[in-house]
């Protein structure tokens, strides 16, 4: 709707040169906003017209641009902000684990697992077809794949298939039901190659002990029965719902073309490879996809140039649906680093099994694919754990800025282990960084299952937040959901303190939470190639905007854990308020 207020000074000054400029149709005023746009301190108020950007300002210039038919807030010296924005979350799988039997990362004493299971079961929550599948299985039950066999093995579970679905997507269990299902025993195991062996717990005479990582474990969890497109479709909402209410008003999909039956790890796409696309279409197509999704499409580590016209097929088809975006491809060049797992690529081999983990990329052809997308004008966003990883990944950005130096947006997700020699190569290199900072904390998953099996030089540049910052990297924020929560105020304040129950993991890596504003909102929207259009308050930018519940600006770590979103506006038009 356009409509027009006269600038009175400009007809005084000249009548017969009438100056304009566009009524708001909405303006927040008397207010701490924070814009996002770098060098800008805090203002007081935001105008918006047509779902972008009018104008930030003053209380009075701002006002200034409303009519009778403006919608004014009053913000009352509430905090107001971009939309937050995560650079590498996997949500519609994550929403549907929320909707069944998900442990959330607990571990229980093996008893209360059987009860919670069996109660789970009775609320028919449980149950994928015949098969009982529980989500959000930490990592810290693998180690006792043996004692999970002696009580899942045995009495009512004789004949009941049960699958454990670990929370980092890379590890499970199955218990003996299952794996008769699935015809794996030990002759199976046997005739396996190293690699794929070292992919499936099992005794000295091959018997597999239920625990399975990598592409094994995705030959596992692909035989849970799928659910139906309509639960599919509820669980699309329900990851729209979801972000809205934590304020988060765009994400990058980092698998999206990856269905439930698909390995992940050995993933071979084709031209039918829709994932979740069709569900974020469907939710375009009914007003209901309140967010901008970057879609990045899952190519095989060992893909060649050729490779990629498929996925570009793939993009061609679900072209022009509104909100939804293909920034380019996501790589996985490892694993994970956490025992008994241990597929990280790290520089120095592991104590235990004086390995280096798995390097899933080809160093020798690498930088051919990156350079293959860079002609697509794709970006490349890489899961990377361990510091090989990391360190080969770079090489390969390496191979093709020698060819164009022009930098491009690439993203290495994760970074667990970064090799100070790599600092300063992503500045000069132009790589984002995309951080899940809520792992940075002294718990289970850094301590128990990392510390005893890498040199402690390596363990002391555990999630290297201000090394990288300090390197002149960009570092974006990201939550990686369902591994861990969406909701980035908690990420914002462990980025800072880094505590945990078993300590802080490496305090001089602690980053400050205005350079944490930063990372979930222009920073993310660089690494989401939306920058022009999202993640500062600027004239013509989308107008995605979140009201909080406190001064994050100067409430304690705590406090600033536990914010709160008052409201989110996606394109000017309010989505998520809670509950009165």
């Amino acid at each position: 709707m356009q409509r027009f207020i006269p600038n009175l000074l400009a007809a005084a000054l000249a009548l017969s040169s009438v100056h304009a400029m566009a009524a708001a149709d909405l303006v927040l005023f008397n207010g701490k906003v924070f814009t996002a746009e770098p060098g800008q301190g805090l203002v007081q108020a935001v105008a918006v017209q047509d779902g972008k950007i009018l104008k930030v300002g003053s209380n009075a210039d701002i006002n200034a641009l409303a009519d009778a038919q403006t919608q004014r807030i009053d913000l009352a010296g509430k905090v107001l902000m971009p939309g937050m924005i995560d650079s590498h979350s996997h949500p519609v799988v994550a929403a549907f684990d929320s909707m069944g039997a998900n442990l959330l990362d607990e571990e229980k004493p093996l008893p209360e697992l059987e009860q919670w299971i069996i109660e789970q079961d009775q609320a028919g929550r449980a149950r994928a077809g015949d098969v009982i599948s529980i989500a959000g299985v930490s990592s810290a039950y693998w180690d006792k794949s043996r004692e999970l066999g002696q009580r899942f093995n045995q009495g009512r579970w004789v004949d009941q298939p049960v699958v454990l679905s670990g929370i980092d997507g890379h590890t499970g269990w199955a218990n003996n039901a299952m794996l008769k299902r699935l015809k794996i025993d030990a002759a199976l195991v046997k005739g396996l190659s190293e690699q794929d062996r070292s992919y499936v717990g099992h005794d000295k005479d091959f018997t597999p002990n239920g625990y399975f990582a990598e592409s094994r474990w995705d030959q596992v969890r692909s035989q849970i029965p799928a659910p139906s497109e309509e639960v599919m479709l509820k669980a699309a909402r329900e990851a729209v719902r979801v972000n809205n209410q934590y304020g988060v008003t765009a994400w990058m999909d980092a698998a999206a073309n990856a269905g439930s039956g698909d390995s992940l790890f050995d993933f071979q796409a084709t031209e039918q490879s829709y994932g979740v696309l069709p569900l974020y279409r469907e939710l375009a197509e009914k007003g209901e996809l309140s967010a901008h999704v970057a879609a990045l499409l899952l190519a095989n580590p060992k893909s060649r140039p050729a490779d990629l016209e498929v996925l570009a097929k793939v993009m061609k088809k679900f072209e022009g649906v509104p909100n939804l975006s293909f920034p380019g491809i996501k790589v996985f060049a490892d694993g994970v680093l956490e025992f008994p797992g241990q597929t990280a690529a790290v520089i120095v081999p592991f104590k235990n099994s004086h390995k280096n983990g798995q390097l899933l990329i080809d160093p020798a052809h690498f930088g051919e694919l990156v350079v293959a997308a860079e002609k697509r004008d794709w970006i490349v966003h890489m899961h990377a754990v361990g510091d090989r990883a990391v360190r080969e990944s770079l090489n390969g950005f390496a191979y093709a800025r020698k060819l164009n130096p022009t930098p491009v947006a690439h993203s290495i997700s994760h970074l667990q282990l970064v090799n100070p020699k790599e600092f300063a190569r992503f500045k000069q290199l132009g790589v984002i960084a995309s951080m899940q900072l809520l792992w940075a904390t002294g718990e289970t998953y850094t301590v128990e299952l990392v510390k005893p099996y890498i040199s402690a030089f390596a363990y002391g540049y555990q999630y290297p937040a201000r090394s990288l910052h300090n390197a002149g990297a960009v570092i974006a924020g990201g939550s990686d959901w369902p591994v861990s929560s969406p909701n980035p105020w908690n990420a914002i304040a462990q980025a800072h303190t880094r505590k945990g129950p078993l300590g802080v993991l490496n305090a001089k890596e602690s980053i400050d939470r205005q350079s944490m504003f930063y990372a979930y909102t222009l920073n993310a929207a660089k690494a989401l190639r939306l920058e022009q259009q999202i993640g500062s308050l600027a004239p013509g930018k989308q107008a995605d905007l979140i009201i909080l519940d406190r001064d994050v600006f100067k409430v304690s770590d705590d406090e600033l854990f536990d914010t709160k979103v008052l409201k989110t506006f996606f394109a000017g038009k309010e989505v998520y308020a809670p509950a009165s």
